[in-house]
């Protein structure tokens, strides 16, 4: 039986515990690995993520909330949808898996890219 090798991350977090931690509190906990994690695209990626699903659900709520009676009963069913698919993506992320949502995964892949090293230049340029 062989087990994978455990990734660590710049938090000092296993990296599947990073990737269910991004999606905790939606946008918040978003923010907040994107700041602390500058090398790992896998938990870069589910901050991204979770960053563009709680932001549209959050607008989506805003908008549709000004809606006498009928938004009331949308956001109820929407809100349903997106508490389950927030467990899924937390279990996934905690297996080790990327479940890419149609939309939000897209642009999350794109700014998960790793963070720009410094130069030698801007490192010099520091005070130490």
């Amino acid at each position: 039986m062989s087990e994978q090798p455990v990734k660590k991350t710049s938090s000092g977090l296993q990296e599947n515990v990073a990737s269910l931690l991004c999606y905790l509190f939606g946008w918040i906990t978003g923010i907040i690995f994107l700041l602390i994690e500058k090398e790992n695209k896998t938990v870069r990626f589910h901050a991204w993520q979770s960053i563009f699903l709680s932001g549209a659900y959050t607008i989506l709520w805003i908008i549709i909330g000004w809606i006498p009676i009928l938004g009331g009963i949308i956001m109820g069913i929407l809100g349903v949808i997106v508490f389950i698919l927030w467990i899924i993506l937390m279990y996934k992320a905690y297996k080790g898996e990327m479940l890419k949502l149609p939309v939000v995964g897209n642009l999350a892949e794109k700014y998960a890219k790793p963070a720009p090293a410094q130069s030698t230049e801007e490192k010099k340029d520091q005070p130490k």
